[in-house]
């Protein structure tokens, strides 16, 4: 499962990315996520892609830019210390999408 985490200039995403790698990886799963900026998405090959709550009015554009699924952060993400509630929110996104998580165990 590939997961890109857009913000504006890439760099609150990185945490976000990063804490997401680490609560797959802990939780058993093989998925990789990366930080970009929104023109990161523009024709990803990402499985999917979480946006900053501050670009909720770009989620459109975003999305009709990709074939990945595009989903908003919530507006606490940035508390999300250990990743596990932003992993729950892409597995949550991916099951009602039909997509199964490469990985999943």
């Amino acid at each position: 499962m590939r997961i890109l985490v857009v913000c504006g200039a890439g760099a609150s995403s990185t945490f976000v990315a990063q804490r997401l790698r680490s609560a797959a990886a802990a939780a058993g799963l093989d998925w990789d996520a990366a930080a970009g900026m929104e023109s990161s998405a523009v024709g990803s090959d990402h499985d999917l892609i979480l946006i900053g709550p501050h670009l909720s009015d770009r989620r459109d554009a975003i999305s009709d830019s990709t074939r990945a699924a595009v989903a908003v952060l919530p507006d606490d993400v940035f508390a999300d210390r250990d990743g596990s509630r932003t992993l729950a929110l892409a597995r949550s996104i991916l099951a009602d999408a039909g997509d199964t998580p490469k990985g999943t165990p």
